[in-house]
């Protein structure tokens, strides 16, 4: 068990990063509506909810299960953080269910992907065949398709069918390529120099804090 100071400066770092990671999402959202204003499909207009329901048959495009029976979320396909530097522009937004959306973070989430080149294709790719036996994501879906082969097969023609998505949003698939390439390391620096910031100036709001404190000593 940690100790209390351990348990405190674990904190202090978890706190840093969510500031980092804030700002990052930040980022990614100004930049999104940068570049999509004059496009002609607008991401949170009713037109673009109703055809991406309409797309997947108002069904999850992970797990195909019907939304009008599960909680369902706007889901990004590549996750708006520093590995995977998704945007909020129509064809990387979606409707899932709150399940998948929740699962599909630990590949989201992860610096380097084994399964696929995006992290909604390694979501998808966890069919048990190449993963530890421990693989959480693995489980999930063994859980939702028992048999194997059943499982294997519906993975794949939903990777297809997020990739027919995608094909129908073409001026964000043209800049995808330079996306990739360039925002990762972009937002690896803004995410140091955010937490380099942050340790910066509490170290001098606390040396602030000592000198008005020998100033006025507090009385007994």
């Amino acid at each position: 068990m940690k100790d209390a100071a351990s348990q405190l400066r674990s904190a202090t770092r978890r706190a840093k990063s969510d500031v980092a990671n804030k700002l990052v999402s930040m980022f990614l959202h100004d930049l999104s509506r940068r570049l999509a204003q004059k496009w002609s499909v607008k991401v949170d207009s009713l037109e673009y909810e109703n055809a991406v329901r309409a797309q997947f048959d108002n069904r999850c495009p992970y797990c195909s299960r019907d939304l009008s029976e599960k909680v369902a979320v706007v889901e990004h396909l590549d996750g708006m953080n520093r590995y995977r530097a998704g945007l909020h522009v129509p064809g990387n937004v979606l409707i899932a269910c709150k399940d998948c959306n929740g699962e599909k973070r630990r590949d989201d989430s992860a610096k380097r992907l084994s399964l696929g080149t995006f992290g909604w294709e390694s979501f998808l790719s966890h069919d048990g065949s190449r993963c530890p036996e421990a693989c959480a994501t693995c489980g999930y879906w063994a859980k939702i398709w028992p048999d194997p082969i059943d499982r294997r097969s519906r993975l794949l023609t939903n990777v297809e069918k997020i990739r027919k998505f995608r094909h129908d949003f073409p001026d964000f698939e043209k800049m995808l390529p330079f996306l990739m390439n360039t925002l990762p390391d972009l937002l690896t620096k803004l995410y140091a120099d955010c937490q380099q910031f942050a340790a910066n100036e509490i170290r001098s709001l606390l040396d602030k804090f000592d000198e008005i404190s020998a100033d006025n000593p507090r009385k007994s």
